[in-house]
């Protein structure tokens, strides 16, 4: 399975550690069963308490998801990847990962991180590899050290309110071949009057609405802590804006220039 297998919308779990545990399993869960197989997760999150969590979500669904961690820079040399991956591995109780990312750019050699990876996958404990929080210069750089078709993502802040992507970095990834994957989708989330109007027209709500324009560049994985939340995520997976729709949110909401990238 790659990227262009998976649905359009999937699961985050940045900052699970600040909900109701029973709460988030039964949200994780409802998702699984409406269609939002895609799970995002790192060893970031409350320090492997998002990996624990997904894990007793799992049940027997492992072979219908894709399951995707991350490993932040300061263990990404060449053997502290291999090693954080086997600890994710454990807490998620699985034998693979769909995707492991490197979470941010850090001060290891790329090249060692990459080379884990490669090791990683050949082993079988990773199907394919990809990166976080990559600006456009140092996503090619990635690409060149790897090899062609070798990174398949590059996970992003995407939101209505942050499209600076759109300009630069998405055009890259498209050349490159390179999936994007948008996180936080409704950090800062304003319901205009006009995606209030949009989403009138389609009998859906704001967030659907958005989470489909946004979806038409980049797979989103929205964190949802609650099953009325998760299914309100899933009803996006189906709808459609037409061009005039889509120009009407394109003018409420412009790019704008970049700002500082948080972690998720």
């Amino acid at each position: 399975m790659n990227f262009a297998d998976v649905p359009r919308i999937g699961q985050g779990t940045w900052q699970i550690e600040d909900d109701d545990r029973p709460a988030m399993i039964a949200a994780l869960r409802a998702g699984f069963d409406a269609g939002l197989t895609h799970i995002d997760t790192a060893e970031l999150y409350g320090g492997g308490y998002a990996e624990e969590v997904i894990a007793e979500a799992l049940g027997d669904r492992r072979e219908r998801l894709f399951l995707v961690s991350k490993v932040m820079p300061s263990n990404a040399s060449r053997r502290g990847t291999v090693t954080a991956c086997e600890r994710s591995l454990r807490r998620l109780g699985t034998d693979r990962l769909d995707c492991y990312l490197l979470h941010w750019p850090g001060s290891e050699p790329l090249e060692d991180t990459l080379e884990a990876f490669e090791e990683l996958r050949n082993a079988g404990k990773i199907r394919a590899y990809g990166v976080s929080n990559f600006g456009e210069d140092l996503l090619r750089e990635a690409a060149r050290i790897a090899g062609p078709g070798k990174i398949a993502c590059n996970q992003v802040l995407y939101n209505l309110g942050e499209r600076h992507i759109e300009s630069k970095l998405l055009p890259a990834c498209r050349a490159l071949d390179i999936a994007v994957v948008g996180y936080s989708p409704f950090m800062d989330f304003k319901e205009s009057p006009a995606l209030r109007s949009v989403a009138t027209e389609l009998g859906a709500t704001g967030r659907q609405v958005a989470l489909a324009f946004l979806a038409r560049n980049a797979l989103q994985i929205p964190k949802a802590s609650r099953v009325d939340h998760v299914r309100d995520n899933a009803g996006a997976l189906h709808l459609r804006l037409t061009a005039e729709q889509t120009a009407r949110i394109e003018e409420a909401y412009p790019s704008k220039v970049r700002r500082q990238l948080p972690t998720a």
